[in-house]
C-alpha cells in the first residue's frame, strides 16, 4: 500500500486531533465556569442605525400552489400568521422567475384581435380580483435558467422550425433610444463538454440579424465565472451582412474543441416576425427558429452536435431576453395562484400597512405595469414602495438591458404617480459581488455597471432603494458551523453593494430571505430559529433598512435535502394546510417583533454590541444586537451558537463620551428559546417538534455585578433599564 506523503500519519494525525479535543474540552470547561462578558457601546453618537419596526420587520407572500389561496386566507390561519409579528408585507412576483407574462388582472386588452399580442391589465377597478394567473413565454430562448425550476424549455434547440426565440422588443433603438449595438442580444449554447465544432447552421426568423459573431467561451464556465475567460470569435464567425434564412458558416476549417457557443447580435433586419407588421414590436430585435452545430464532412454534410427536443432534455441554450408576445392558449392555471391584488390588500395580512408592490418588467410592458398602479390606487391601497422586475442576475440580464428597461418604466409609472418610491434589481441571494462579462471599459461588477448607467441617463433619482434577496447557505451542506459565518456574510454584502457605488442616501431592503431552498429541516430546527435571529440583528446593526421574512404562509411539510422533513415557513400544517405546530422560525419572529423591539411605529437606535467568546477556532459563539426602545428600555438579543456549552456573561455599556461605565439595573425582563425549549423529531409522526415551546420567561432583579446566563443553543432576549456602575 502507498501513501500521500504530504499527508500526516495516521498516527500523527490522531495525536492532534486528541490535542485538538483536550483543548476544545478545557474552553468548553472554563468558559462554563467563568464569566464572560458582552459590550455595548453605548456612546450617544455611535449608533449603527435607526429603524421602525412597523416599516422595517415585514414579510412575504409569494404565488401559492393551485388551490391554496382559499385554504389559507381565512381567519384562524390570519390570526396565527400574524401572532409572528411580521409588519409590513412585500408582494413577491414569482411568475417573472418562470419566463411567464403576468396578468394580475385577468381584465384587460390585447394588442392584436383573437386574444394575442401584449397584454394590459384593466386599471378600471370592477369584480375585485382574488386570482391571477401567468402565461408561460412561446418565444422563450432559455432551457432553464437560475431563476426557473425544470419546467419549459427553449425554443432554440426544441426541434420545431415553426417555433421560435425573440428578443425583447424594448431594449431596441425604438424604446431605449440607444444604437442596438450599445445593448447587444445573445443566445448560447452549453454541451455539457466540449465538442469539436468547425460549422452551425442559423435557421434565422424575422427579424433576423444583420450584423452578428459567433464565439465560443475560453474558460471554465460563462454563468459561473465570467471573469475567467472570453468569449473568443471563430476565425469564420463575423457576419456583416446577414441576410436571414438558413445560414450556413463554416467557422474554422479545423475543429475546435468548445462547450459553449454563442451568436452576439448587433444590427437587426427590423423585418417583421410572424405576428405581422401592424405592431412595430413585432419588427424589433432577433428572432431565431433553430440552431444546428458541429462539424462538415468532406463532402460538405453537416454532422449536428445539438439534441433538439421539446424539454429539459434539449441541448441547453441561455438568452439574453425574451419577448412578452403571448396569447390566451398559453394560460397555464396548474403553475399557481398569485393572489389577486383585492384579496392580498383586504385579507387580513397586511395589517392595513402599506404594502411593497412588484411590477412585471422583463416580461412585461410599461403600460401594463402603469396600469397595475393605476389600478392599486383607484382602489385606495395604500403602497410602500415598487420593486421592478424580479432577479434580472437569475435571468442573466445585462445591466445596460435592466437598466435601459428600468428607466422606461419609471418614466411610465411616475406619470401614474410621481410620487412612487421604485427600486430594484432584486438579486438572487448571494454573498459576494455579482461579475458579470467585461464591458469596453472592461468593468466586471453588474451593480456598479447598472448604477453607473442610471447615473449616465439622468435617472439615478429614479432608485428610492436598492434591494436584493439572502439566501446564503448552500441547502444541502448546512452544518452547525454554518451559524458562525451569518452575521459577516449580511454585513459584507452591505458593504460590497456601498462599493459598487450604491449612495449612502439610498436605503438598502432584502426583500426576501431565509436560509436556502430544499433544506426543510434546516427551517425547523433549532438552528434556523439561531440563524433567524442572528440575521436579523446583524442586517439591521450592519446599517439595512428594512427584511422580509419568507414564506409568510404556511405551505406544509417537505421532503428536502437528503429528504429531510420540514417546510419552508412558521407553522407544520394538515393536509388543508391549516396550521397545526408553531415551529422554531415562529418562535424567533416573536422574540425579534415582540420582545426585542417595541411593537409599532417609534424610532430604534442600535448600538454596537460584542462579546469575547470564542472556540479554539476563533468562532464568535456569542453575538448580542442592542438597541434602545421608544419606551426607554435597553434590549439586547443575544444569539449563543455554542451547541454544547452555557455561558455565564457581565453585561457592560460603555460610554466612550465620558468614559463611563453602566450595566442593568433593578428589574430585567429575560426571555430565552433554545434547545431546552424546542427540538425537532423528522422522523417522529412524519415530522413533530418535542418541546414546541413556548420560550422561558422571567422576571429578575440585577445590580452591577449580576451574570447572565445563556443557554447552549439558544436566543435571549435581554430588556430593561441602566444605571452607572458603582466603583
Amino acid at each position: 500500500m502507498t501513501t500521500n506523503q504530504n499527508q500526516p500519519s495516521r498516527k500523527h494525525s490522531g495525536h492532534s486531533a486528541r490535542i485538538v479535543l483536550l483543548a476544545m474540552i478545557a474552553c468548553a470547561l472554563a468558559c462554563a465556569s467563568r464569566a464572560q462578558t458582552i459590550r455595548v457601546d453605548a456612546t450617544p453618537d455611535h449608533l449603527t442605525n435607526t429603524f421602525s419596526p412597523a416599516r422595517a420587520l415585514g414579510a412575504g407572500i409569494d404565488r401559492l400552489p393551485p388551490g391554496a389561496t382559499d385554504k389559507l386566507f381565512i381567519e384562524p390561519t390570519i390570526e396565527k400568521v400574524l401572532s409572528a409579528g411580521w409588519q409590513t408585507v412585500s408582494y413577491r412576483q414569482n411568475t417573472e422567475l418562470h419566463i411567464e407574462a403576468w396578468h394580475w388582472n385577468p381584465q384587460g386588452s390585447w394588442s392584436d384581435p383573437g386574444g394575442k399580442g401584449y397584454f394590459t391589465g384593466s386599471a378600471t377597478p370592477g369584480e375585485p380580483i382574488r386570482h391571477s394567473y401567468a402565461y408561460p413565454l412561446p418565444h422563450r430562448g432559455v432551457t432553464h435558467d437560475d431563476g426557473t425550476d425544470m419546467v419549459g424549455y427553449s425554443r432554440l434547440t426544441d426541434g420545431d422550425l415553426n417555433s421560435y426565440w425573440k428578443s425583447n422588443p424594448y431594449l431596441t433603438q425604438a424604446f431605449t433610444g440607444e444604437d442596438d449595438s450599445l445593448h447587444p442580444q445573445w443566445v448560447f449554447l452549453d454541451f455539457s463538454a466540449p465538442h469539436p465544432i468547425t460549422a452551425i447552421r442559423i435557421a434565422w426568423a424575422d427579424p433576423y440579424a444583420r450584423r452578428y459573431l459567433v464565439q465560443y467561451w475560453t474558460g471554465e464556465d460563462p454563468i459561473k465565472k465570467p471573469t475567467v475567460g472570453i468569449w473568443q470569435t471563430f476565425p469564420g464567425g463575423a457576419v456583416t451582412e446577414g441576410k436571414g434564412g438558413a445560414a450556413v458558416l463554416q467557422l474554422s476549417s479545423t475543429p475546435i474543441a468548445v462547450q459553449y457557443v454563442r451568436i452576439l447580435m448587433t444590427q437587426s433586419s427590423n423585418t417583421c416576425d410572424t405576428h405581422g407588421s401592424a405592431d412595430r414590436r413585432n419588427c424589433l430585435g432577433y428572432a431565431i427558429r433553430e440552431l444546428f452545430v458541429g462539424t462538415t464532412s468532406l463532402n460538405g454534410e453537416f454532422h449536428d452536435l445539438i439534441r433538439h427536443t421539446p424539454d429539459q432534455d434539449q441541448t441547453f441554450t441561455y438568452c439574453s431576453s425574451v419577448d412578452p408576445w403571448h396569447e390566451t392558449a398559453n394560460l397555464d392555471e396548474k403553475a399557481g395562484d398569485q393572489v389577486g391584488f383585492d384579496l392580498f390588500y383586504t385579507g387580513g395580512f397586511t395589517r392595513g400597512l402599506p404594502a411593497m408592490i412588484p411590477i412585471a418588467m422583463l416580461y412585461a410592458t410599461p403600460e401594463d405595469s402603469a396600469a397595475e398602479i393605476s389600478y392599486i390606487e383607484k382602489r385606495g391601497y395604500p403602497i410602500s414602495y415598487v420593486e421592478m422586475g424580479e432577479e434580472p442576475d437569475g435571468h442573466y440580464t445585462p445591466p445596460e438591458d435592466y437598466a435601459a428597461l428600468y428607466i422606461q418604466w419609471a418614466i411610465a409609472l411616475h406619470k401614474v404617480d410621481p410620487s412612487l418610491k421604485l427600486g430594484g434589481p432584486i438579486f438572487t441571494g448571494v454573498n459576494k459581488d455579482i461579475e458579470t462579462w467585461p464591458d469596453a471599459q472592461g468593468r466586471t461588477s453588474w451593480t456598479r455597471r447598472f448604477i453607473d448607467y442610471l447615473k449616465s441617463h439622468g435617472h439615478l433619482a429614479d432608485l428610492a432603494f436598492f434591494s436584493f434577496e439572502h439566501y446564503p447557505m448552500d441547502p444541502c451542506k448546512i452544518q452547525w458551523s454554518n451559524l458562525y459565518e451569518e452575521a459577516t456574510l449580511v454585513t459584507h454584502i452591505l458593504d460590497i453593494w456601498r462599493q459598487d457605488g450604491v449612495p449612502a442616501n439610498i436605503p438598502m431592503f432584502i426583500t426576501e430571505s431565509n436560509i436556502a431552498w430544499q433544506s426543510e429541516e434546516a427551517y425547523v430546527d433549532i438552528w434556523g430559529a439561531l440563524w433567524l435571529a442572528d440575521y436579523v440583528g446583524a442586517f439591521l446593526s450592519g446599517g439595512g433598512d428594512a427584511i422580509y421574512y419568507f414564506h409568510y404562509l404556511p405551505l406544509g411539510l417537505h421532503h428536502g435535502c437528503n429528504n429531510s422533513l420540514g417546510t419552508f415557513g412558521l407553522f407544520s400544517t394538515d393536509a388543508n394546510l391549516q396550521p397545526q405546530q408553531p415551529l422554531s422560525q415562529f418562535f424567533a419572529s416573536q422574540l425579534i417583533n415582540l420582545e426585542w423591539v417595541q411593537p409599532g411605529d417609534g424610532e430604534h437606535r442600535l448600538y454596537p454590541a460584542s462579546s469575547d467568546i470564542q472556540d479554539p477556532a476563533n468562532h464568535t459563539l456569542v453575538t448580542a444586537y442592542a438597541a434602545l426602545r421608544p419606551d426607554g428600555q435597553w434590549s439586547l438579543m443575544v444569539v449563543n451558537k455554542d451547541q454544547e456549552i452555557a455561558h455565564k456573561v457581565r453585561i457592560v455599556f460603555h460610554n466612550a463620551k465620558d468614559n463611563s461605565d453602566a450595566s442593568f439595573a433593578g428589574d430585567v425582563d429575560l426571555i430565552t428559546f433554545g434547545s431546552a425549549q424546542y427540538h425537532w423529531h423528522p422522523d417522529v409522526n412524519n415530522g413533530t417538534a418535542d418541546p414546541d415551546g413556548p420560550p422561558a420567561r422571567s422576571k429578575i432583579t440585577v445590580a452591577a455585578g449580576t451574570l447572565f446566563e445563556l443557554p447552549n443553543a439558544s436566543i435571549t432576549i435581554l430588556r430593561g433599564t441602566i444605571s452607572p456602575a458603582k466603583n
